[in-house]
């Protein structure tokens, strides 16, 4: 891929000037692939109609073409662009989430590329609820395929250093609105199947789903896909087992939080007698327990606070790998509510 030179420009979150907006549009509109933020990752955006600068997505990427892509829209009539029916179930989804971090998979119009849908007959869609992502949709005129502005497998991008980090000189330009709300992508819920069920846990909670589609199912567990893993990996993105991965090993400790601290702490003195650099990601609540340990200590905010671990779980991730540690060890967050996104990030950052 040749050589890019990669500006960082600067735009207000609430109120996004219009002339940075239409200076990224008009890249957009040229072919060109533009990095701009969500409310949960930046995303890495291309006219979703043009073949090219889709392909443009891949190449910066290193992602793979059976990799699907999520389609971005600023208002719902452009679902009529996108897929061949737009459900009751849809339209009640829609209504209650939209715009937010609510992906849905639908019956893909004929309009939609099969780079969008890694050749499949069903395309994910999503309204984001960042001021410039939508203002971005409008000035293009056209919606937007964007995966999360990083490279492929690597631990998503929450502020525009992220994204630099990962891809200067492979994007011209980078729109910085400052740090992502929710921190996890959006959740993946598919309505092409015969029940509708979540492929990815994300910024909208099973329990959310819930009270508007009471029959909508959890993820299939890891250990229970076996021969169907390849089928769901292809209709919907961060569906690999190794994903949001940082470039050194995660352990993933479960248990009572007595149970966990005696693991990791065992663990450390294991890791440091081998003259190991190792990292922690955990709770405020748990740095008394670790503070006196050689561990370096990232905490992602108070226990019960799931929207704050979410804000913070990549920033972590990442500000552990830049400090060079040969290990990460990071205590499970529970299950409920955004805990489901939170887990679903770790085991996949933990291969597993």
């Amino acid at each position: 891929m040749e050589y890019i030179s990669t500006e960082i420009i600067e735009v207000n979150a609430k109120y996004p000037e219009q002339k940075v907006i239409e200076r990224a549009a008009k890249l957009l509109h040229d072919g060109e692939i533009v990095v701009f933020p969500t409310e949960t990752v930046y995303g890495l955006g291309a006219d979703a109609f043009q073949a090219t600068a889709l392909e443009r997505i891949f190449a910066a990427k290193g992602r793979p073409f059976s990799d699907p892509l999520i389609v971005h829209i600023a208002d719902e009539h452009e679902l009529e662009l996108l897929t061949t029916k737009i459900s009751t179930e849809a339209k009640r989804l829609a209504k209650e989430f939209w715009p937010g971090p609510l992906t849905l998979i639908l019956p893909k119009g004929s309009r939609v590329s099969p780079l969008v849908t890694a050749g499949l007959e069903t395309v994910a869609v999503r309204m984001p609820r960042h001021p410039v992502a939508l203002a971005l949709i409008n000035a293009l005129g056209s919606p937007i395929a964007a995966p999360s502005a990083n490279r492929f497998m690597h631990v998503s991008p929450t502020t525009a250093r992220h994204v630099y980090t990962d891809l200067s000189s492979k994007v011209p330009l980078i729109l910085d609105s400052g740090p992502c709300e929710i921190g996890v992508e959006s959740t993946v819920l598919d309505l092409c199947s015969d029940e509708p069920r979540i492929l990815r846990p994300g910024g909208i909670s099973l329990e959310a789903l819930r009270t508007i589609l009471p029959d909508v199912q959890p993820p299939i567990p890891k250990n229970q896909v076996d021969e169907i893993e390849e089928s769901l990996a292809k209709k919907a993105p961060g569906q690999l087992l190794m994903h949001y991965a940082p470039n050194v090993p995660l352990l993933l400790f479960d248990g009572t939080i007595e149970e966990m601290h005696s693991s990791m702490l065992a663990e450390i003195e294991r890791r440091h007698a081998k003259g190991e650099h190792v990292g922690i990601l955990v709770a405020e609540e748990d740095i008394p327990t670790f503070q006196d340990t050689p561990a370096l200590v990232y905490s992602v905010g108070r226990e019960n606070d799931l929207m704050q671990i979410a804000a913070h779980l990549f920033a972590g991730l990442r500000s552990l790998e830049e400090a060079h540690v040969e290990v990460i060890l990071c205590r499970n967050f529970g299950e409920q509510g955004l805990g489901l996104a939170i887990r679903d990030r770790l085991l996949k950052a933990a291969r597993g």
